[in-house]
């Protein structure tokens, strides 16, 4: 697992990034109930952050019931953390857009402008990863 998007410009605690990226990572099947997350160790190493910071992230996960702990061998994705971890991703989503829209509105655009960029940008993004595609990346 490859958390390589964190860091101060984006405005959240650290830790919550890191959360984040584990749901992701989860929902995503990047990683599977029973399989072990890297060690605080190897992520803090990883990301270049502070080794408490990680724990901090994991101490949230587990408190969620999506990290579990194997005695004498770390924390594995817990049971049926993928369909939660599948609703975080989506309200994480639906959160960044509505702030989005928040913003555009409170510029002077119209609903239908909106909806126009909205739908300039999804076009756009989709020809990127299209590009990316036929790249092999």
């Amino acid at each position: 697992m490859i958390l390589l998007d964190v860091g101060a410009a984006d405005g959240r605690p650290i830790y919550g990034q890191i959360g984040d990226r584990v749901k992701f990572a989860v929902a995503s099947g990047v990683l599977r109930p029973g399989e072990m997350v890297p060690s605080v160790r190897e992520l803090s190493k990883q990301l270049v952050v502070n080794p408490n910071t990680v724990a901090r992230a994991y101490r949230e996960l587990q408190t969620e019931g999506l990290l579990e702990a194997v005695r004498g061998t770390g924390l594995q994705v817990a049971d049926g953390a993928v369909e939660r971890c599948k609703a975080a991703r989506k309200e994480f989503v639906r959160d960044r857009l509505r702030s989005a829209i928040d913003d555009a509105r409170g510029t002077g655009l119209d609903p239908a402008e909106i909806e126009t960029v909205l739908h300039e940008e999804w076009a756009r993004g989709k020809a990127a990863a299209n590009g990316a595609a036929g790249r092999g990346a």
